[in-house]
């Protein structure tokens, strides 16, 4: 029999937990998270549902809680019938659309509109589904730099979940080197499988995507392919203010830099990071309570 362990909370609260869970090293991939709306009109009222396979012990109710900050929410658990609830999940799970993107998972079907490029993405992996207002963002703002012209030949994804914002690169920028990478083991299997699920070529060449797991930008491969004319990062405000010197260095001159995780009230101290580090706002956008950040490098040659 599978169980289910339940809290209730506030939307942030439920959604800081899914991001935290996200971000978590060492996560035990069989515990499957989904965080929902409970009444259309209690909008701030939400609960996160972990499945499980086996009944829950102390560890995964740890687990849990370590979601949330003190005090966490109470947590119930219910027995339930045997489902495969990695697919009972992705059923509640409705296509995105983003830009000229749309989102969705195996279970629903290709709209076959030639206007859209349609990426397959299961909804149980790492983060980066298309459905966190951040990812959508990012997919928009990319969407937004193609039509006034960027045209990057070299792009790094830093902290790419599912490599969703990668694949994105690569459809507008064909012929670019495309670098992705995640501080999460599971990313790069999780990565590989949905390169195959979208017909995406692997590799180190032209219109080809590379995938590392690395620690921000600690990493001798995705150092050696710098300087990048873009870098995404949609990662979370902190790390963004502590990594803004280090890309600002893998950075061109004139180059850009995505930013997203942040929340609004986030904003003034990461662009005050960024400026410090020698970029300066290009255009923004603010997609339910984030900010999604276009900067460029300035030239100081």
């Amino acid at each position: 029999m599978s169980w289910k362990l339940s809290a209730v909370a506030t939307r942030q609260a439920v959604e800081t937990a899914l991001d935290r869970r996200d971000e978590a090293i060492g996560w035990d991939e069989s515990i499957v998270l989904t965080g929902f709306e409970v009444d259309p009109d209690q909008p701030d009222t939400w609960r996160l549902d972990a499945y499980l396979q086996t009944k829950p012990g102390k560890a995964h109710r740890a687990a849990i809680n370590s979601l949330f900050d003190e005090p966490a929410p109470p947590i119930l658990a219910e027995q339930l019938p045997d489902t495969d609830w990695v697919a009972e999940s992705q059923k509640g799970v409705e296509p995105i659309r983003a830009g000229r993107f749309r989102v969705r998972t195996p279970d629903h079907k290709e709209l076959g509109d030639a206007d859209l490029t349609e990426f397959v993405i299961p909804a149980a992996q790492a983060f980066g589904t298309g459905q966190h207002e951040t990812t959508a963002g990012c997919l928009q703002m990319l969407d937004i730099m193609h039509q006034q012209g960027l045209r990057p030949r070299s792009i790094a994804d830093i902290g790419t979940g599912t490599g969703l914002l990668g694949f994105a690169a690569l459809d507008l920028w064909r012929n670019a080197f495309v670098t992705a990478s995640d501080i999460d083991p599971v990313c790069g299997p999780a990565v590989v499988y949905n390169c195959e699920l979208n017909n995406l070529p692997l590799g180190t060449g032209h219109g080809e995507f590379a995938m590392l797991i690395a620690d921000g930008m600690d990493d001798p491969a995705l150092q050696a392919r710098a300087p990048y004319d873009l870098l995404i990062a949609n990662i979370l405000a902190g790390p963004l203010i502590d990594m803004a010197y280090d890309f600002a260095e893998a950075v061109a001159p004139r180059g850009s830099i995505l930013l997203a995780g942040l929340l609004e009230r986030q904003e003034r101290n990461v662009r005050a990071a960024y400026r410090r580090a020698g970029f300066r706002l290009h255009r923004r956008m603010v997609n339910g309570d984030w900010s999604i950040l276009w900067l460029r490098r300035r030239f100081t040659g």
